[in-house]
């Protein structure tokens, strides 16, 4: 990044700190914050270790700060310390921390970053957070008024839970909740137990009460409704897509559960031959389509910095944005994280990275530029200078 990129950036972000009002996280006061300036050079420089009060004004005057710091970065701690500006994490005084999720486009399951366009990324990233919101409100109970919901401002999304019973919990008790989410370690044991039936011979039931044993349950029981609503070829064809069932076992399968509905209903895995095929294999389709593929290190890391809700994206210019549960679906990145005070007016940047852009008239990867100098929308323009695909030029 030029000389003239860094300082034109440095400038248009601070002019967004200073007309826009940062909402604090609870307990700001009690946080680490770190930042990272505008620096010339390849490598960037943390500022972290400092507290609020340490801040000029106090913590009431973090707008100022950052108006006259004008950082690439803004980054807060999941932890309360009792002295979060002490620079040695022992003598800190650690005091617990939030439960923070993180999904990042870039550690997606099938999605190659190589040759997957940014917009397509971030689509998959939001069905990855979908799933992770799901497993959070029904598997974990977590409330809406207990989680935040937030944009990184590049590739992914954030989930700060804040449960007073859960911020104790340290590294460990954390990484079972990631194997958990990512379904790790889900195996028949822990789906199916041993129960008495109606004459008191143990069967093999699934445990339909809750977890991905409920979750296993109910695909199986919206499974065979869907096949004996078809025909019975189609419904053979049907159960042939899933893995490790041939012709011979569909055709099992499908007498089975044409003579005993009601023991599928009650989640019986010995209703006759091929039962378990049929439950291990739509359990593996529960754990691939339902787990959520979340950043272990995030969630484990029980000292993390995460990024501020309201600062800017040095990587992008985009607004590290807070999400309200309802309006995870229709939110649309390269559109609604574009900050307004980089709307209404143009900039010349010389593009030296040609090609689609996604924040364009459409916010979708149809609208391209050329190599070369020319006029943009000064969002568009910010989009480029902080990617590295342009440099500010005059005029």
């Amino acid at each position: 990044m030029e000389r003239r990129t860094r300082t034109y950036l440095a400038g248009r972000f601070a002019d967004y700190y200073r007309g826009t009002a940062i909402q604090l996280p609870p307990a700001a006061a009690d946080r680490e914050w770190g930042h990272i300036p505008f620096t010339g050079g390849d490598g960037t420089t943390m500022v972290r270790h400092q507290s609020l009060l340490g801040m000029p004004g106090g913590p009431g005057e973090l707008g100022s700060f950052l108006a006259d710091e004008s950082p690439q970065h803004v980054y807060f701690s999941a932890a309360r310390y009792d002295d979060p500006h002490d620079r040695t994490m022992a003598e800190k005084g650690w005091n617990g921390a939030d439960l923070v999720f993180d999904l990042d486009a870039d550690h997606l399951p099938g999605v190659d970053p190589e040759t997957a366009t940014y917009t397509e990324m971030l689509a998959a990233c939001k069905g990855a957070l979908e799933d992770l919101l799901d497993v959070l409100t029904r598997d974990f109970g977590v409330r809406d008024d207990e989680m935040e919901i937030v944009f990184s401002g590049g590739r992914g999304y954030h989930v700060h839970v804040r449960r007073e019973g859960l911020r104790g919990l340290d590294s460990a008790a954390r990484r079972e909740i990631v194997d958990y989410v990512r379904g790790v370690r889900i195996d028949e044991d822990g789906l199916i137990a041993k129960r008495p039936n109606e004459r008191g011979t143990l069967q093999k039931r699934i445990r339909a009460e809750g977890g991905w044993g409920r979750r296993v349950h109910e695909r199986l029981v919206d499974y065979t409704e869907t096949l004996r609503e078809m025909s019975e070829t189609a419904a053979l064809e049907r159960l042939q897509q899933l893995d490790g069932v041939g012709e011979k076992t569909a055709q099992t399968i499908y007498g089975v559960l044409e003579r005993n509905p009601e023991g599928v209903r009650e989640g019986n895995v010995e209703l006759g031959p091929g039962a378990g095929t049929l439950v291990r294999a739509l359990a593996e389709r529960v754990l691939d389509e339902e787990t959520a593929p979340i950043d272990e290190p995030v969630t484990t890391d029980v000292r993390r910095l995460i990024r501020l809700p309201g600062s800017l994206h040095g990587g992008t210019g985009f607004v590290v944005r807070r999400l309200d549960r309802e309006s995870v679906a229709g939110f649309e990145p390269t559109r609604d994280a574009v900050a307004n005070r980089f709307r209404g007016q143009r900039v010349m940047v010389d593009v030296t990275d040609p090609g689609p852009v996604p924040v364009g008239e459409d916010g979708d990867d149809s609208f391209r530029l050329s190599e070369g100098t020319q006029s943009v929308r000064e969002f568009v323009g910010v989009f480029l200078l902080a990617r590295g695909r342009a440099e500010k030029t005059t005029g």
